[in-house]
C-alpha cells in the first residue's frame, strides 16, 4: 500500500511530467530515452548531468528573463512563438528539444536541428523601434544560446544534485556548443570565461522593449499555472532571479541586493529544486543507452 507522502510525490512528478513533457510523456520518453543506437552524449557526460536535473526549471526561467533583453530576439519570440496563446506547447517544443538532442540517438537529434532550421528561416519581422530581425541570423542564436548555456550552468552550480569543477563547467559550455553550431551560431564558446565574454559582448545591444516588459509581468506575475501551485513555481523564480547577472536585474527592475540572494532567492531555489528532483525520481525514466560514437 502507498503510504500518503509518496502519493503526494507521484501527485508531483506526474503532474509537473505532464505539463513539460505533454499527454504522451510515456510516448516521448520512449523515443528519447528507450530507443537503441548512437548518441551525442553518454550518462557520465556533464551535459547529461547538467540538462537532466531539476535544476533546470529555475535555469529556463532565468533563460527566458535574459532572453528578453535582445529587442530581436524579444521580437521574435512575441510575434511568433505563441507564448500567451501556447505556453505549454512551446514549453513542451523546447524541453523535447534540449532532451532529444542531449540524450536521443543522433539520427532523431538531427532531424529534431532541420526542423528547427526550417522554422527559424520563417521568422523574421521588425522590432519596436523598426528594425529588421531573422531567427536565422547567427548572431542572434548567438545569443539565444549564450544566454540558455550559461542559466542552465548557473543554475546547476547553486542548486544542482552535485558540485561542478571548473574544468567541468567548461566541459559543459564546449558539448553544448555543436548543436547551437547546427542551428547556425558561428563559432560558440567553448569555455565559461569565454562564455561570459560572449554575453557581456552583447550589453550594447540590450534593453527592455515594451514586449520585454510585458514577457518579464507574464513570467513573474501571472503564469499559466494553477493558483495552488504558484508558490512553488515562484520559489524557482526566486532562485532564478538570484542567478542573474546585476546588470540584467537592474533593467528588469528586479531585485539585486546581496541579501535578497542569500536569504531569499538562493534559499527558495535550492528548496524547491531538491522538491522537485525527490517528486521527478517517482517518475520512471527508461535509462539512457550508453553513447556509441
Amino acid at each position: 500500500m502507498i503510504n500518503p507522502l509518496e502519493r503526494v510525490r507521484r501527485a508531483i512528478g506526474e503532474t509537473v511530467r505532464s505539463r513539460v513533457a505533454g499527454g504522451d510523456a510515456e510516448v516521448r520518453a520512449e523515443r528519447i530515452w528507450g530507443s537503441p543506437g548512437p548518441r551525442w552524449h553518454g550518462p557520465d557526460d556533464v551535459i547529461a548531468h547538467v540538462n537532466g536535473d531539476a535544476s533546470m526549471y529555475s535555469g529556463g526561467i532565468a533563460a527566458l528573463l535574459l532572453q528578453t533583453l535582445h529587442p530581436a530576439a524579444m521580437a521574435g519570440v512575441a510575434g511568433h512563438s505563441g507564448y500567451r496563446s501556447d505556453p505549454w506547447g512551446r514549453l513542451q517544443r523546447t524541453a523535447e528539444f534540449i532532451a532529444m538532442t542531449t540524450f536521443g540517438r543522433i539520427d532523431d537529434a538531427k532531424s529534431l536541428v532541420e526542423r528547427v532550421k526550417e522554422i527559424h528561416l520563417r521568422v523574421r519581422g521588425k522590432t519596436d523601434q523598426g528594425e529588421p530581425y531573422r531567427a536565422s541570423d547567427p548572431h542572434l542564436l548567438e545569443w539565444v544560446h549564450v544566454a540558455e548555456t550559461w542559466s542552465f550552468l548557473l543554475s546547476f552550480r547553486h542548486f544542482g544534485f552535485r558540485r561542478l569543477t571548473d574544468g567541468e563547467a567548461d566541459e559543459y559550455v564546449a558539448q553544448a556548443a555543436p548543436v547551437g553550431e547546427m542551428l547556425g551560431a558561428e563559432e560558440l564558446p567553448r569555455t565559461l570565461a569565454d562564455l561570459e565574454r560572449a554575453m557581456e559582448s552583447y550589453l550594447p545591444e540590450l534593453r527592455v522593449s515594451p514586449a520585454a516588459r510585458d514577457t518579464v509581468d507574464f513570467i513573474l506575475k501571472s503564469p499559466p499555472i494553477p493558483w495552488l501551485a504558484r508558490p512553488g513555481y515562484w520559489m524557482l523564480a526566486a532562485g532564478a532571479i538570484s542567478i542573474l547577472p546585476v546588470w540584467a536585474r537592474r533593467m528588469l527592475g528586479l531585485p539585486t541586493s546581496a541579501w535578497f540572494d542569500r536569504l531569499v532567492g538562493l534559499p527558495l531555489g535550492k528548496l524547491s529544486t531538491n522538491v522537485l528532483r525527490w517528486a521527478m525520481a517517482s517518475v520512471r525514466r527508461r535509462p539512457v543507452h550508453p553513447r556509441t560514437t
